[in-house]
């Protein structure tokens, strides 16, 4: 296979708003700070070490000690821990919904290339430490976005009734669940290995936040990789006074509406709310509202006067949740956070937030995007030789791709552009003998040449169709390993779990992708399994 180089903004896959910030357009720099590369970490540590209020690593460091009691973690996820205590350590973070087994694969991609930048900045600032965070999505409520995954081509669902926030979910019911998926798995050593990582995630663990810190620590421990769950009271009572701006001022919603104008000739990711904030109980997630001088919980009787909502606040605020676009803020605010990992939709609503971040007074983080994975096996790359296809043929969108490979792989031309060319030339001549009659005539020649161009593209198009249909059987091999690098035309990162692949490679999956995957350099990385 070609060793050709598919970067993000080559690959297709990114939208005009990402290819412009990887490509650092000058009008998109106003919306972000410093640019993530290894010599701006310097810059951004220095920002972030006078900004950010070291007495809320106290709470941090007992919240995650108390979050991790009842789960066997390793040395260097203990140490982590320890050094979150400490002035001189910073965090970066990725964050992800609660998906059931993990979800999609970039879930690992997005822990990996956490994990990875950690590493690196601790080569290039050995001064200072640098730990790794999975911000676990606890808060959110859409269960029908995480209740289920796909293996081999099948979707796995769990159907069961969710309403507040998902962390709080119980995993009643998943055996039945895990029964039907465990029959898909087989009975091979790797297959047993996932059934046991199920059981004991899911089948041990009475609710979603504490099954996925369990399945994330069973893949990433050995990494030093810490957990965060930001479901939490303690943690909150650091984001109060922020929580009551927003009640008061709605100043989130202000400071984003003016940079959604600047980002007007993009797709907008998230629109904010007047106020951008949930009101959260264990079967409750609903919407605060300002109308009338009061705050309405919507879809309940649930309301508040000013005076009251604050008190509330002061007294409970774990019943306080952020939005999509005030969470960003509340990361920030308890953790010593240089970077934010994410996907292009992710990093996308980020760049909606910097005035927002200005308006409060807090450091914007360097926003990067994750890194993403085509896995390949040793069958699949030798079946692309044979087709001598690069991978930059096979991200071609797949009607594009039958097209090019027709015309390459003919045994005569089929693109009539000569043709068009000559016929061209015919009725310049028939133009200029025009001009030396009249009007009418003119039409005539255009339309005759309209006419005559047009059953040329007919008979290009007609010539392409009849020679697909000869070469159906080369085209259709290319179609078939196409389709599987791409499941449902999509990138194979959005469509397949981990599990797929951990059933080829096992305990080595992980440790080959923290080996190959470099979150700085922002390409495409296509590996072989």
């Amino acid at each position: 296979m070609p060793t050709d180089c598919i970067s993000y903004q080559t690959s297709g896959y990114f939208s005009k708003l990402i290819q412009d910030y990887l490509d650092q357009k000058s009008e998109l720099k106003p919306l972000y700070n410093n640019f993530p590369t290894l010599e701006n970490f310097e810059k951004q540590i220095a920002e972030k070490a006078g900004n950010f209020d070291n007495s809320n690593r106290i709470p941090l460091v007992a919240t995650l000690k108390k979050q991790y009691q009842s789960i066997e973690i390793s040395d260097s996820t203990k140490q982590n821990i320890e050094l979150l205590a400490l002035e001189n350590t910073f965090t970066i973070t990725t964050g992800h919904q609660l998906n059931l087994f993990s979800g999609p694969l970039y879930f690992l991609y997005k822990i990996i290339s956490t994990i990875n930048l950690t590493k690196e900045l601790k080569s290039k600032y050995p001064s200072y430490n640098f730990v790794p965070i999975y911000w676990m999505a606890t808060e959110d409520h859409d269960f029908e976005e995480i209740n289920y995954f796909n293996f081999k081509g099948k979707k796995f669902r769990w159907n069961k009734e969710s309403n507040g926030p998902v962390g709080r979910l119980s995993t009643e019911g998943l055996d039945e669940f895990f029964e039907i998926y465990s029959l898909e798995l087989g009975s091979s050593t790797n297959a047993n290995t996932l059934k046991k990582l199920f059981e004991d995630a899911y089948l041990k663990h009475d609710n979603l936040a504490d099954a996925t810190r369990f399945l994330a620590n069973s893949l990433f421990a050995n990494y030093g990789l810490v957990i965060i769950d930001a479901d939490d009271g303690d943690l909150k009572s650091a984001f109060i006074p922020y929580v009551k701006e927003e009640l008061e001022k709605q100043t989130s919603y202000k400071a984003v509406q003016e940079t959604i104008e600047q980002l007007k000739e993009y797709t907008v990711q998230v629109n904010p709310r007047e106020i951008n904030l949930f009101y959260i109980e264990d079967n409750l997630r609903e919407r605060i509202i300002f109308e009338e001088d009061k705050y309405f919980v919507n879809n309940t009787k649930i309301s508040f006067s000013k005076e009251q909502i604050l008190s509330e606040l002061e007294n409970h605020p774990e019943k306080f949740s952020p939005n999509v676009i005030m969470r960003p803020l509340y990361q920030e605010i308890i953790l010593p956070n240089l970077c934010y990992i994410g996907g292009g939709g992710e990093i996308a609503y980020w760049l909606e937030l910097k005035s927002f971040f200005d308006a409060v007074k807090i450091t914007f983080p360097m926003i990067l995007v994750r890194n993403s994975v085509l896995l390949a096996t040793e069958k699949q790359e030798k079946k692309a030789n044979q087709l001598n296809l690069s991978w930059s043929d096979l991200f071609t969108k797949q009607e594009n791709l039958i097209n090019t490979i027709t015309h390459k792989i003919s045994a005569f031309p089929i693109d009539l552009t000569p043709q068009k060319e000559i016929l061209k030339t015919q009725f310049q001549y028939l133009y200029e003998l025009a001009n030396q009659t009249d009007k009418s005539f003119s039409g005539a020649v255009k339309a005759q040449e309209v006419k005559q161009t047009k059953g040329l593209e007919n008979l290009e198009k007609r010539l392409l169709k009849a020679q697909k249909r000869k070469l159906s059987d080369q085209l259709q091999r290319i179609t078939d390993l196409q389709c599987e690098l791409f499941p449902n035309n999509s990138l194979q990162e959005r469509q397949s779990n981990f599990s797929e692949f951990y059933l080829e490679k096992g305990e080595q999956l992980v440790p080959l992708l923290l080996q190959k995957l470099k979150p700085l350099e922002m390409n495409f990385n296509i590996i072989t399994i």
